[in-house]
């Protein structure tokens, strides 16, 4: 039966609110969760960007939900840290963590003030990182000299069982680079011939493991609300990459997203205040395979949609599964 979750976006929700939002999910029926790991939101409206690691921790404790986070290694983030924090969380609450691994964005990395290299030098720099961590949590010691650099680096503290490294990917050509190296593919919502592509990509290249897929949306009781919801919180996120990789802050997003219309917001986020539409399309994902599928109500406000998807929404979804 295909896990629903929900997402726990740090860049546009207060992180105590965003605890109060699990622990009400977790009562609501919800399955399981995810966290973004953003040092910057997209876009001054949102506001927030906590820090992920140290909520998971709070979220973990407070909740019996099983958690994932999505990380970008490798600039930011030293690849010995990322091991370091996966395996304290990993051995705290066993069989309950994952994470995911992608390239990351510039609005976050850039921070360091090193150059934000191409695609494939950060492919090549997460091929690394990605060894590199899978190494420390079978507790070896590590040196490394490449697009990264480890010095004799080992994790003391580690999980009886490595918890699983999800690739995260938007494109089919990279879902199936994931192959190579993940124990499941995470992705976000897209016509579904694409994401149909996608899987089987990412299948067809030896891929194992489970599913993830993020959904966008905008829900509230009536529709003008929800478009209004959607409009003013997701319009700088609709940009495809390369811009949604490469720009660097969220003044950037939001310059760039003054002229986005409500039409073109649809197009990346599920906006209706029919429940019956929501169920469905989400009913669609699960058939297409997805074992987990992490709902992401894009408003600030949470409380409504929680209640309102745990009560009408995903019964619904169990019940036709």
């Amino acid at each position: 039966m295909t896990v629903f979750g929900i997402h726990a976006s740090h860049e546009q929700v207060h992180p105590s609110a965003l605890l109060a939002m699990v622990q009400r999910a977790e009562e609501a029926g919800f399955d399981a969760a995810m966290s973004s790991d953003h040092f910057s939101p997209w876009s001054a409206r949102q506001g927030h960007s906590a820090f992920a690691w140290s909520w998971l921790g709070a979220a973990l404790q407070s909740t019996s939900l099983p958690f994932g986070v999505v990380n970008a290694p490798g600039q930011r983030y030293h690849p010995a840290i990322i091991a370091q924090a996966i395996g304290t969380l990993a051995e705290m609450y066993p069989g309950r963590f994952w994470a995911a691994l992608g390239t990351g964005e510039a609005s976050n990395e850039h921070i360091t003030g090193d150059r934000w290299p191409r695609k494939d030098v950060r492919n090549a720099r997460l091929r690394e990182c990605v060894d590199v961590i899978r190494a420390l949590l079978r507790g070896e010691t590590v040196s490394h000299h490449g697009l990264v650099i480890v010095d004799r680096a080992q994790v003391w503290t580690l999980p009886d069982t490595p918890p699983p490294l999800v690739g995260a990917a938007v494109s089919v050509t990279t879902a199936r680079w994931c192959a190579d190296w993940a124990d499941g593919l995470i992705t976000v919502n897209a016509p579904a011939g694409h994401l149909r592509q996608m899987i089987d990509a990412y299948r067809e290249a030896g891929g194992r493991g489970k599913l993830h897929l993020q959904v966008h949306l905008s829900w509230a009781p009536d529709e003008g609300t929800a478009e209004a919801i959607a409009h003013d919180q997701w319009r700088s996120n609709i940009f495809p990459p390369p811009v949604c990789w490469d720009l660097e802050t969220a003044e950037l997003f939001d310059t760039v997203s003054e002229d986005v219309t409500v039409e073109q917001v649809k197009r990346s986020v599920h906006v209706s205040a029919d429940l019956a539409r929501h169920t469905a399309q989400l009913a669609e994902y699960a058939a297409l395979g997805f074992d987990e599928i992490y709902l992401h109500h894009v408003g600030k406000e949470q409380d409504a949609f929680v209640d309102t998807f745990g009560a009408k929404v995903l019964p619904e979804l169990r019940s036709a599964s």
